[in-house]
């Protein structure tokens, strides 16, 4: 086993991961998601776990943190432990009509404004890998068919009666939270759908080092025409029914 500085494996790390930043969400994955799972790392509060699928496969899943400097880290150490597949599941704030809160959004790439993707090589824009998008949208099309997707996760929200089931573009990774500049004051690119903070990064390393990543969203936040953020119920049924799509798609 490869020797890492930040994760520390007490169990074994399966091929396939899953990436919430969030250790609380990863937790609530991993005992939703997972038969028996084991704390595969919990070295400085990036909690982990390790279990069978619904497949009956080993499926890992991995807090990365906030922000691409400490997802970077994660996901380099992953890949050197053995992780050959990897999504995100995530959220984002909307930055265009059409959502409601707790829609799936299935990024297909992301633009590169933060200094962590820039400081690996990333351009303008960076993809994902084109197979696993492909998954990740028809797992989540099949899932909003079936009634199981994270569309409808907040009912009464804003749009609501607008949105659609599955939504799938670029989104834009950029390294600020909170914008003292006030926020978003700078125009997105015109094809962001959406805003986030490690997608970029996460595109980039699985370039740079021959992995497949991609990367499912749930909108917690409207930040376009309309406002809104997501409540906690909702926003924790909304990440499972995101999971279950991730994990489908690496099925």
């Amino acid at each position: 086993m490869a020797t890492t500085l930040h994760i520390h494996p007490t169990a074994e790390l399966a091929p396939r991961v899953l990436l919430p930043g969030d250790p609380g969400r990863a937790l609530l994955l991993a005992q939703s998601l997972l038969q028996k799972p084991r704390m595969f790392n919990h070295n400085r509060g990036l909690w982990g776990y390790t279990g069978a699928a619904a497949d009956g496969a080993p499926l890992t899943i991995q807090s990365t943190g906030m922000g691409g400097p400490s997802a970077a880290i994660v996901i380099e150490e992953l890949v050197r432990l053995g992780a050959e597949r990897i999504v995100r599941v995530g959220s984002c704030g909307a930055l265009v009509d059409g959502f409601a809160l707790g829609d799936v959004l299935v990024a297909e790439a992301a633009f590169a404004t933060d200094g962590t993707s820039r400081a690996l090589g990333a351009g303008e824009l960076v993809a994902g890998d084109a197979g696993l998008t492909a998954a990740l949208v028809a797992a989540a099309a099949n899932g909003a068919a079936e009634g199981d997707g994270a569309s409808g996760a907040a009912a009464e929200a804003p749009g609501a009666d607008d949105r659609a089931p599955v939504r799938q573009g670029a989104v834009l990774t950029t390294d600020l939270f909170y914008d003292p500049a006030g926020e978003h004051a700078d125009p997105p690119p015109r094809d962001a759908l959406a805003i986030e903070m490690e997608t970029a990064t996460l595109f980039q390393l699985g370039a740079l080092r021959d992995v497949a990543t991609g990367c499912v969203l749930v909108v917690s936040d409207l930040l376009g025409p309309q406002r809104g953020r997501i409540e906690q119920e909702a926003m924790e049924a909304a990440a499972i029914a995101a999971g279950k799509i991730a994990m489908t798609a690496l099925s």
